[in-house]
């Protein structure tokens, strides 16, 4: 199972998911199920700019266990 790392590290940031959707130009719903664990899917494209914006390596954000 993969698992997203999403809500600790915007909580050691302090950011919002409004925050990283408004920077980022993600949309809030892509961000809102990564955060929740939810996401089925997530484009590349995402995750480049997920980590570039967040300054972290996928192994950071994404973990298989």
């Amino acid at each position: 199972m993969v698992k997203c790392h999403l809500s600790k590290i915007l909580g050691e940031k302090r950011l919002k998911i409004s925050d990283v959707a408004r920077d980022t130009g993600i949309n809030r719903g892509t961000i809102t199920r990564l955060y929740h664990e939810t996401a089925v899917r997530v484009e590349f494209d995402v995750l480049d700019k997920l980590c570039a914006y967040l300054g972290c390596d996928i192994s950071d954000l994404l973990t298989i266990e």
